[in-house]
């Protein structure tokens, strides 16, 4: 009797996903527990194994289509065992679109009427978008350029990236403000926060995490999203940090930052990005963040304009951390100082209260914070 391979749930808050890619075809053979196809959520790639050996007898979700958990995906039995025809999804509707698809009928200004849907219950997937618009006339394109190069294919990850970056500068107004701070507090609270935890990692990026949690407390339209009827602001501090990898970036969640005391961030981040470049982030871990901070001075960057991860309300840029001469009492005098970067949702803040927020930031980098905190006061 055939068994039969459904979307299983991948995460508490991962309700469908994308299959990127099929690692067997129908007729071929496969080994209990041997890696069948591949699903992508959020950025996230993960590998399902087989629930059985014997042969794939029917593959019912095509690469590149987003289906609900509990989704049939395939068939595995033994040669000449007879299928069902192609059942209907649990939790699909027909019509539904993934948000990839929808942001990419947005990009081209399309209705998902004019596009003719294959997917389950006619659902229009990618693939379906992109024929459409090949399918259409053309404008000339310009004469094939002398100069030698090749041509890269997109990656899911580097797809789901330019997709998510294009729909953030498209939907929201975004303003960048540069601000400076001292980080010498910040550099002997982790000198001995090392010598107390010989064997952790501690970069000044923990200091950060717990002084924005920290000013989120104050000010919590920095812990929000716009939505249509209002501004949400979000009960609890999940704080993202972005990890850059080979293909792109990825930002697993640090959650309910603004509880943890600064070891456990300086754990925590230590394991996320260890787990992040390895790819063994479960897709929950990169999933829910009310805020992002994105740590490009590890590359040398002293100032960027980093663009909001949607739907939150802003994101926090950290530039390389440098002596630079600054002017003390009268005296110019060498110091460890740090740009950072706020960009925000001008729809959400004002100048006015991101100065603040930052305000608030800084000072808690500025004036120490305890490095044996039990955890945040709030």
């Amino acid at each position: 009797m055939p068994t039969s391979l459904q979307m299983p749930k991948l995460g508490e808050s991962v309700i469908e996903g994308t299959v990127s890619r099929w690692l067997k075809r129908e007729g071929d053979p496969v080994d209990e527990y041997e890696p069948l196809l591949e699903i992508i959520t959020d950025k996230v790639d993960t590998e399902i194994p087989s629930p059985a050996a014997g042969v794939v007898l029917r593959i019912h979700v095509g690469e590149g289509e987003t289906v609900a958990v509990g989704t049939l995906l395939a068939d595995i039995g033994d040669p000449g065992d007879e299928v069902d025809e192609r059942q209907p999804a649990p939790a699909a509707r027909r019509g539904r679109l993934s948000p990839a698809v929808a942001r990419l009928l947005a990009e081209h200004d399309l209705d998902a009427a004019e596009v003719r849907g294959s997917g389950r219950d006619g659902r229009i997937t990618r693939k379906d978008v992109e024929a459409h618009l090949a399918s259409k006339p053309q404008a000339p394109a310009p004469p094939a350029s002398r100069i030698p190069g090749e041509l890269l294919p997109l990656t899911p990850m580097r797809r789901r990236i330019a997709e998510q970056m294009l729909a953030s500068v498209q939907a929201a107004p975004q303003v960048t403000a540069v601000y400076e701070a001292d980080m010498g507090a910040v550099l002997a609270g982790r000198e001995a926060l090392q010598s107390k935890h010989p064997d952790l990692r501690v970069t000044p990026v923990a200091w950060i995490v717990a002084a924005t949690a920290r000013a989120m407390v104050e000010h919590p339209l920095l812990n929000a999203e716009w939505r249509a009827d209002g501004i949400f602001l979000h009960h609890e501090r999940h704080i993202g940090i972005a990890v850059a990898l080979e293909e792109g970036l990825i930002v697993p969640v640090i959650r309910h930052a603004d509880r943890l005391a600064l070891p456990d961030i300086a754990r925590t981040i230590a394991d996320l990005a260890t787990r992040a470049r390895a790819g063994q982030l479960r897709p929950d871990e990169a999933r829910g963040g009310t805020f992002t901070i994105s740590n490009y001075g590890a590359g040398g960057c002293l100032v960027g304009t980093p663009i909001i991860n949607p739907p939150q309300a802003a994101i926090l840029g950290v530039g390389a951390l440098q002596q630079r001469p600054v002017v003390r009492d009268g005296a110019v005098i060498a110091r460890p100082m740090c740009y950072f970067s706020l960009t925000f949702d001008h729809r959400i803040l004002d100048g006015a209260l991101a100065d603040a927020f930052m305000r608030c930031m800084m000072d808690g980098l500025e004036s120490g914070m305890d490095a044996d905190m039990e955890k945040q006061d709030r």
